[in-house]
Order: C-alpha cells, then sequence, then structure tokens
C-alpha cells in the first residue's frame, strides 16, 4: 500500500465523509466514523502498514476517540445549551409568547403587512429567552399563523414569515449557536453572546423592513390591523413585561451592571433564568402534563445537539492528527488576493453547504478548519488592530467572524432542501406543505444578504457591546 502524507489522508477523509453527508447520512455519525477511519488509516501508516500492527493502530486509534466526548464535552460552558432550551419550552407555558405577540400586534399591527411585522418582532422578542431556533419556529407557526391567515394573508408567505423569525434566535441571546461557537474556537462565551445583541436587532429590523416593502408592492399583500387605543397598547406590555425582566436579570448576573467581577458565569444565569421561568409558569397554572412536555422536548433537542457535538469532536481529534487546520490556514494566508474578498467567499461557501447541512453540523465540521485560517488572514490571534487586516486585535476578530458565521448558519435553516424550521413549520401546520414554507422564505435570502453586507460594513454593530465589556 502505497504512504500517504496524513495532511493527504486528511483530505482524502474529509471528502469521504461530506459524500456520506450528501447521500444523506446524519452529520454525526459521518463524521464520528470518519474520524475513527482516519485515526486508524494515520496509526497504521506510521507503522508502515504493517499487518501486524493494525490491532494496535485499531486500539490506539479506539482510545483516542473514547477520551473526546468525555474530555471536551464535560464542560460547564456546554450545561448553556439545556437551560436556554428549557426556557423557551417553560416560556411557552407561561404565556409568554402570545403576551409578546398581542403586544407586537398592537404596537406594530397598524404598520403595512403588520401582522407579518408583528410576528417578526415578537420572534425576536422570544429569542431573547429561548436558545433554539426550532422551538421559536414552532411555537409561533400555532400562534401567528392562525392570526395572519385569519385577515387573508398568503399561506406561504405567512409560513415564511415564522420560519425566517425563527432563525433569530440563532443570534440574539441565549443562543445555543453562539454558545457552542465559543466552545469550538476557545473563546469567552459571555462575550459571544453580549455581541448577538445589536446584530440581532438589526437583523429583526432588516426583516420587518421587508415584510413592509413587500406589502408596499404587492396589493392585499398584508392588510394592517388597526383600532387599538394607546390605552390597550400600553396594557398589552404588562404581560409581556416578564420576557425583559429574566433578561434584564441574566444580563446583570452575568455581565454586573455596576462594575467590577461578574456575579456569576453563564451558565449560573441560565440556570437562575430557568427557575425564574418555571415559577412563571406554575403561577399561570402550567400543569404535570405540560411541564413533562416541556422537559422531553427539551431533553430531545439536547441530545440532538450532543450527539451531534460527539461526532464531530471525534472527527476534529483526527483533524488535529492529520494537520490539516494548520495546512489550510497557511494556503488561505498566502492567497494573492485582498483579506476582505477570501472571507467573503468563505462566507459564500457556508452559503452552499447550507442547502445540504445542518447549521449545528455545519458549524462543528468546518470550525476547526476555517477558524485558524480566518485568524491567519487577519495576522494571527496575538495581532493587534493597527497591524490587522480587518482593523481589529484577534480576540475582537474571533467575536466578529462568529457573529457572521452564524448569521450564515441561520440561513441553513430555512433552505432548501433541508431547512429544519420550514420542516418545524410544516409539521406544526399540516395544511402548509414543506415546499410552500420554503416559497415563502425566499424573499428573507434577500433581507440575510443585506445584514451580512452591513455586518461586514460595519464591524462596529457587532463589537460595540464587546468593547465596554473589554474596555480600552
Amino acid at each position: 500500500m502505497s504512504a500517504l502524507e496524513p495532511i493527504e489522508i486528511g483530505i482524502v477523509i474529509s471528502c469521504a465523509m461530506v459524500v456520506l453527508v450528501v447521500l444523506g447520512m446524519r452529520v454525526a455519525f459521518a463524521a464520528a466514523m470518519a474520524g475513527i477511519t482516519g485515526l486508524i488509516w494515520i496509526f497504521w501508516a506510521k507503522k508502515g502498514y504493517d499487518p501486524s500492527q493494525f490491532t494496535w493502530a485499531l486500539t490506539i486509534a479506539a482510545k483516542t476517540a473514547g477520551q473526546v466526548p468525555h474530555s471536551k464535552v464535560a464542560s460547564q460552558a456546554l450545561s448553556l445549551i439545556p437551560t436556554f432550551i428549557m426556557i423557551g419550552y417553560l416560556a411557552y407555558h407561561a404565556g409568554l409568547t402570545r403576551a409578546l405577540f398581542e403586544a407586537a400586534k398592537r404596537w406594530v399591527g397598524w404598520m403595512p403587512g403588520g401582522l407579518g411585522v408583528a410576528t417578526v418582532f415578537a420572534t425576536a422578542g422570544f429569542a431573547a429567552v429561548s436558545g433554539a431556533s426550532v422551538a421559536t419556529s414552532a411555537v409561533f407557526a400555532r400562534i401567528a399563523i392562525p392570526e395572519m391567515l385569519k385577515i387573508g394573508y398568503d399561506k406561504k408567505f405567512a409560513a415564511g414569515v415564522v420560519a425566517a423569525g425563527g432563525t433569530l434566535a440563532s443570534l440574539i441571546p441565549p443562543s445555543a449557536i453562539l454558545v457552542i461557537y465559543a466552545i469550538i474556537v476557545e473563546q469567552d462565551v459571555g462575550l459571544l453572546l453580549l455581541a448577538g445583541f445589536l446584530p440581532g436587532a438589526v437583523s429583526a429590523l432588516v426583516y420587518g423592513g421587508l415584510v413592509v416593502i413587500l406589502a408596499l408592492t404587492f396589493s392585499n399583500f398584508g392588510p394592517p390591523v388597526s383600532g387599538y387605543s394607546w390605552r390597550e397598547r400600553i396594557l398589552s406590555l404588562l404581560p409581556a413585561l416578564p420576557i425583559f425582566s429574566v433578561v434584564l436579570i441574566i444580563i446583570s448576573f452575568v455581565y454586573n451592571p455596576f462594575g467590577g467581577d461578574a456575579w456569576g458565569t453563564p451558565t449560573e444565569g441560565g440556570a437562575i433564568g430557568a427557575f425564574i421561568v418555571f415559577c412563571m409558569a406554575l403561577l399561570k397554572g402550567m400543569r404535570w402534563a405540560e411541564l413533562k412536555s416541556a422537559l422531553l422536548e427539551t431533553a430531545k433537542l439536547t441530545v440532538m445537539i450532543f450527539t451531534v457535538i460527539w461526532g464531530v469532536l471525534i472527527y476534529v481529534r483526527f483533524l488535529g492528527f492529520a494537520d490539516l487546520p494548520a495546512a489550510f490556514a497557511e494556503w488561505i494566508s498566502s492567497l494573492d488576493q485582498s483579506p476582505w474578498l477570501t472571507l467573503v467567499l468563505i462566507l459564500l461557501a457556508y452559503a452552499v453547504l447550507g442547502m445540504f447541512m445542518d447549521a449545528i453540523g455545519m458549524l462543528l465540521l468546518t470550525l476547526p478548519v476555517v477558524y485558524p485560517a480566518v485568524m491567519a488572514l487577519n495576522g494571527g490571534e496575538s495581532v493587534g488592530a493597527a497591524d490587522s487586516a480587518f482593523g481589529m486585535n484577534g480576540t475582537l476578530c474571533a467575536v466578529w467572524f462568529g457573529i457572521l458565521v452564524v448569521k450564515m448558519a441561520e440561513l441553513c435553516l430555512i433552505t432548501p432542501p433541508i431547512g429544519l424550521n420550514c420542516f418545524v413549520v410544516a409539521g406544526v401546520r399540516p395544511d402548509i406543505s414543506v415546499q410552500d414554507v420554503f416559497k415563502g422564505t425566499s424573499p428573507f435570502f434577500i433581507a440575510d444578504a443585506i445584514t451580512i453586507a452591513v455586518l461586514l460594513a460595519v464591524p462596529s454593530i457587532v463589537l460595540y457591546l464587546p468593547r465596554l465589556l473589554l474596555g480600552p
């Protein structure tokens, strides 16, 4: 057998894994299989493919792969994920989602496409207490779509607004995807979560603006909802205030608005938020069946995420032995073209990958290779702002790129053929086909492209709050 270099083995195995994913194998299993196979191959190659040494290579590969799930997943930061997901499901049973939608309807329903705008802003508000876009889409498919259909909205657009609005939970803290990104690239979780607020708000405004433009352009697109007095509008805010109080408590606990050390970790802040929403749900009359449903849905989504993490981490360990990330970073930084152009091409590649992979799997598979390359483009992790390609130091570049790549990951949730949010909405609403949902989300690709362009052109939108926390 001809001997291949570790990098060549890494390329062959990675290509094989991509083929498995495209053919329909789950990312977690394709990545784990590729990782273990690659480790065996590399260790056996070191022994010159001696048949008597194959068992040794298999044993070492199994031990190496077996250590990964516990050593990496037994992280306090990852315990954020189930608490953030649980907050979202409990908030639904506490009646906070309907209160948010009702408040948004009364305040912005008078605009062209008012209920669509209200749905976008309500999903953004709910995203502030929910770490899962899937949960957000499922909840508002039950609440917002019937309201829009009742006054004559096109069912494709109504479903598309809900599916696209659900993606805001990927960016607005608490975000499970941001937590995963922070852990993969070994950056501060709190800093990444803080950085997501303003870009999330910008995304919501761009979505809302798109709905208004569509309503003004097409007749009978989305009739406004009027007739609410100022008193009714103000009163509608009271039931929605608990959402914002929970967000304020979590932020204050983690970032200490009075200065000095933080009062706790993001994990502890998430746990406090979950307990507060749990108490609210009990006060609203949540029954055991509803609590059981919330816990089961939280467990299902958490297990799915952790399974993907386990499988991909085995593949990442193989990449380390193959030295592929360092080689890719060196190649990217040696390209004779503008670093900005290279960054845009990387983001476009994510848009294409999103057609074939789910958001979390895509980030887990690509970041171990792409992140070092982007940092090398900027001048390295220890570079100062004055000497960097993008005008920011290594830490801020990691935060900025994280927001950009998570925003691209949002596209995966509404991109055919496997956009998860679209399947969730279609599952909740059997009268709307998944093809109709995909058609309804298509205008929001333009909105996402505008948002990405704005975040690229004005990095301070992402970095303003992190800079306040880090200081000069």
